[in-house]
């Protein structure tokens, strides 16, 4: 027998000649993606907008769970475990990096630019006749080593120096300290306060950025695998950490400060607050692309000038696919620009 409307009513407890409409069923929210972002160096402010969008929740609303696992002066592994697949993103310090990898064919790359600018620089003392970048060709320069193998061949190439002149920087700002006449490589987010502190005059400084070193630095890197097949999930990831950085700079920045000096022990409010105010004066994270695009903005322009930067001073081979090295498909979408404050 075929059921009749009113059989249906009974079997749903309605009242015959209505039109029985049933509950809806619970559906139970889905689980946040769980990814680890690793850093690195040690918790700074250089990487507040990322402890930032997990601190006021950011990262949560994108159903995101994210862990942070900082670097340091050892740390070298964080590549070997993006391919690896036992991270999800890292933290690359330029394109210099990037390229390398993709030299050696590892399936990873650039998917935001975090920092316009690379914050590093060279710092003198004042009064020393040291009055424009060319000058520092009369300087004793501290450079660390993987400095001299990347920022300073294209000083080489680009503006004459010379190895002789270059002594190692052991990251003790004491020897500068105690020499005028030399110059000491830095981030222009931190050394200079350090000198400060210890030396009692603020140094002159030079950022690279400037000068014509037009790299992308803290860069957001993750497997081709990952592009291909959780896209969703990569954009998440830059979107959020795109407006964390917005918040960071521009918002109330304390819990994500409370999280980096729990992360490093060694940092203080005082170092923040220098790195914070330098970031802005300097415009190494909002300046240039990101006025109109948004944090973390790429160009292909902007990414050849660089590559043949390094072609020039012979630091990346001429015959480089380069442009496996990044990708703008998660990026120059003008996520967070409401955000930012005069």
């Amino acid at each position: 027998m075929k059921p009749t409307r009113s059989w249906f009513a009974g079997v749903l407890g309605v009242i015959p000649g209505l039109l029985a409409v049933p509950a809806p069923l619970a559906v139970p929210a889905l689980a946040a993606d769980k990814v680890t972002f690793a850093t690195n160096w040690k918790a700074e402010a250089e990487h507040g907008g990322f402890y930032q969008a997990i601190a006021d929740g950011t990262y949560a609303k994108y159903n995101l769970d994210v862990t942070i696992r900082p670097g340091g002066p050892q740390s070298t592994a964080e590549r070997t475990l993006l391919a690896a697949g036992k991270i999800e993103f890292m933290m690359g310090g330029n394109m210099i990096q990037a390229l390398s990898a993709t030299t050696e064919s590892i399936p990873t790359r650039v998917v935001a630019g975090i920092m316009q600018k690379d914050p590093q620089c060279l710092i003198v003392h004042p009064g020393q006749g040291f009055d424009d970048f060319a000058s520092l060709k009369k300087a004793t320069l501290l450079i660390g080593k993987g400095g001299f193998a990347s920022f300073y061949q294209w000083m080489i190439a680009d503006y004459g120096f010379t190895e002789g002149q270059v002594k190692p920087y052991t990251f003790n700002p004491a020897p500068f300290l105690a020499d005028k006449k030399m110059a000491q490589q830095g981030y222009v987010t931190a050394e200079p306060f350090e000198v400060e502190r210890q030396g009692g005059f603020k140094p002159v400084i030079y950022l690279l950025a400037d000068q014509g070193f037009d790299t992308y630095a803290t860069t957001i890197e993750t497997r081709d695998d990952l592009i291909a097949g959780k896209p969703d999930l990569v954009q998440r990831f830059v979107d959020a950490s795109i407006i964390g950085w917005y918040n960071y700079i521009y918002g109330d920045s304390k819990a994500a400060n409370d999280m980096i000096k729990k992360d490093n022990p060694e940092m203080d409010d005082a170092q923040i607050a220098f790195s914070i105010a330098k970031m802005k004066e300097y415009g190494i994270v909002d300046s240039g692309d990101t006025l109109k695009l948004g944090i973390g903005a790429m160009t292909d322009a902007r990414q050849k000038s660089f590559f043949d930067k390094m072609v020039k001073a012979k630091v990346v081979s001429a015959d480089l696919d380069y442009k496996k090295a990044y990708t703008l498909q998660f990026v120059n979408k003008g996520v967070g620009l409401n955000l930012r404050k005069p």
